[in-house]
């Protein structure tokens, strides 16, 4: 089943431009501030099984309407910091800029998740040349953009690969292990990013 339809073609291209545009940002402001903004840029199409499962986990109907209009994530940006405030810094230039709207975010960086998940969400709204499924030449799409630090990204990357391994002994054991790892690597991005204040007092 394509539950994209014909809109699927377009997808791999939008999440590029979308891609392009951050690396331009980026590119901006280290010629001004002489600092990355991110170390890592990637991004990816949710694949069809995946948005099949979802689409059915919320109860949608398995159109092209629900996976692009109603689920919003078909198009994942994902930007790895290295520090915390280049997370917030990135967040505040993204929602300035004219080639997209934040419609929703989720600040699971400064109020992780119960399982110690951290990371911070945006959903944009991208206006494109391509037709939408609203009907429009000029269509709108929707990406999902997560902002982490390196060390949120390893641990999200762990906890991952525990989700969908089902044939692992004493999970729950393994679920606390992860929870403590993820509250040791908070502490130690925030003295990260104390560190790098204090030699920029004295730069």
């Amino acid at each position: 089943m394509e539950i994209y339809g014909a809109y699927g073609k377009y997808l791999p291209e939008i999440k590029n431009e979308i891609m392009h545009k951050i690396s331009e940002l980026s590119h901006q402001i280290e010629k001004r501030d002489e600092e990355k903004l991110y170390e890592h840029l990637s991004g990816r199409v949710k694949q069809e099984e995946s948005m099949i499962e979802k689409c059915q986990r919320k109860g949608l109907d398995l159109t092209p309407r629900s996976a692009l209009n109603d689920c919003k994530d078909a198009i994942g940006i994902r930007v790895v910091c290295n520090f915390i405030d280049d997370i917030y810094k990135l967040v505040g230039l993204l929602k300035k800029q004219d080639w997209c709207d934040v419609i929703k975010e989720k600040d699971y960086v400064s109020k992780s998740k119960p399982n110690g998940y951290r990371s911070y969400h945006l959903i944009i709204k991208f206006n494109t040349s391509y037709p939408d499924i609203n009907g429009h030449v000029s269509g709108d799409y929707y990406a999902e953009i997560q902002l982490r630090t390196i060390a949120m990204d390893s641990w999200a990357s762990l906890e991952h690969e525990l989700k969908y391994k089902h044939n692992i002994k004493n999970p729950e054991q393994i679920g606390n292990e992860l929870k403590r790892c993820a509250d040791q690597l908070a502490s130690c991005d925030v003295q990260m990013q104390t560190i790098r204040q204090v030699i920029r007092e004295y730069d």
